[in-house]
């Protein structure tokens, strides 16, 4: 192709028709929850071999959430992530997750 011809490239679909090329997206909306009205749950996953703490679902903002997270992982000592609305913590630390989340006001589903 030289330069300044323009490729055309029509493959019977119009763009008229309502028919594009962008995914919709499903509105789903976030409830914002205040931490005492969570009901966390814990789950425990194996990943290349090693232990992984899953607790959620979190109806946080995603700054609030990042806060937290950060705040955990540096009096905890681990590593972590947050993913979809789910913690995840490197190692099987639940118990002491779950008490640094109480002290923090969150409520879990099956409270010992």
């Amino acid at each position: 192709m030289s330069r300044g011809t323009k490729l055309i490239l029509d493959l019977g679909a119009s763009w008229g028709e309502g028919w594009s090329m962008e995914e919709e997206k499903s509105a789903t909306t976030l409830t914002l929850l205040e931490p005492s009205a969570h009901r966390l749950v814990f789950q425990k996953e194996k990943r290349r071999g090693k232990a992984v703490t899953l607790v959620g679902p979190f109806s946080l903002s995603e700054d609030d959430a990042q806060k937290t997270l950060s705040s955990l992982k540096k009096s905890l000592a681990c590593g972590g992530a947050y993913k979809e609305g789910w913690m995840e913590f490197q190692g099987d630390i639940a118990p002491k997750v779950r008490v640094n989340l109480e002290r923090l006001g969150f409520a879990f589903k099956n409270s010992k």
